[in-house]
């Protein structure tokens, strides 16, 4: 703690920015648009897995750079350095990122209303993902994807729970952290799939489909989110279902039923080769006659000069 002024500068990171190269905390503060207060950051397994957290959507959309912290160590590192140059040191995946101090009123209502308009999306998911998550919100920090996981303002990322079990296996645990994974499921209304759900919700509470594509919203918002998807077998089943809506809605047995026997794989060789017999046969016959039509003539010229003689 009493270096952390001295080691702050040395400090290098990739970042949503920073292409191939390394940037520093000096550079970032250098480069921050004018209204950006903090420094932001992301926690990810490797430099493309931070990349693609729907966290950072919001923020690129700004032209905020982020930083990729992508060691153990490094979120533990973040947490302790708190602020550079007066600049206090985020996390865009903890719950109630704040982007905006100044909103006005007419702002504030309009997200209310939105809270409000999709408030049974959200009870529905919550009911539906009970274990899976603490809560469900709707948010605004989201501009592509339908929904993204944060956790909460003392919750540890996926990539630090991830290093934490390994520990506990190593010195003699099962590797079973209860309620380290409960996270928070942000929900964005403005997405086309949310706002299927929601029709979907109106229609019937408790159809099947509606159950499927909400758990699919869900898997996937964990994945993106750096999370792993505990059954893999249940999301694969649901990506198919998804694709067999897509082709037409054809199942197993249909496809079974259209496929040929082995009879009627059989029946196209056998007719080929009787084809082909006959073929065989006319030729026989063809090369038959024609030698018997040049003996006959043959002989006949034979005769014919026997006479001249």
């Amino acid at each position: 703690d009493a270096n952390r002024k001295e080691i702050a500068p040395l400090l290098r990171f990739f970042s949503s920015q920073s292409g191939e190269e390394y940037t520093s905390l000096e550079k970032y503060v250098e480069a921050m648009p004018e209204g950006q207060k903090s420094i932001y950051y992301v926690t990810g397994d490797g430099r493309e897995n931070a990349s693609m957290s729907p966290v950072i959507e919001k923020l690129a959309s700004r032209g905020y750079e982020v930083l990729f912290a992508t060691e153990p160590l490094d979120e533990i590192m973040m947490e302790s350095l708190r602020n550079y140059k007066d600049k206090d040191v985020v996390d865009a995946a903890k719950e109630n990122l704040n982007l905006d101090d100044s909103q006005d009123e007419e702002s504030k209502k309009k997200k209310e209303q939105l809270r409000e308009e999709y408030k049974q999306v959200a009870e529905y998911l919550e009911t539906l993902l009970k274990g899976k998550v603490q809560k469900v919100v709707i948010s605004d920090q989201l501009t592509d994807s339908p929904a993204a996981l944060v956790q909460g303002a003392y919750g540890m990322s996926p990539t630090m729970q991830r290093y934490m079990r390994a520990q506990s296996v190593a010195s003699g645990g099962n590797g079973d952290l209860p309620g380290m994974n409960q996270a928070v499921m942000e929900v964005n209304p403005n997405h086309p799939i949310v706002r299927g759900l929601d029709r979907m919700i109106k229609v019937d509470k408790e159809s099947t489909e509606l159950q499927d594509r909400a758990l699919l919203m869900y898997d996937v918002a964990a994945m993106t989110s750096g999370y792993e998807v505990g059954d893999m077998k249940s999301f694969a089943a649901r990506v198919m279902g998804l694709m067999d809506t897509g082709v037409g809605g054809i199942s197993d047995a249909e496809i079974i039923s259209e496929s040929p026997t082995p009879t009627e794989r059989e029946e196209p060789k056998m007719e080929a080769k009787m084809e082909d017999k006959k073929e065989d046969t006319k030729e026989d016959k063809t090369t038959a006659d024609s030698t018997s039509a040049e003996a006959v003539t043959a002989e006949v010229m034979s005769d014919d000069e026997k006479k001249a003689s």
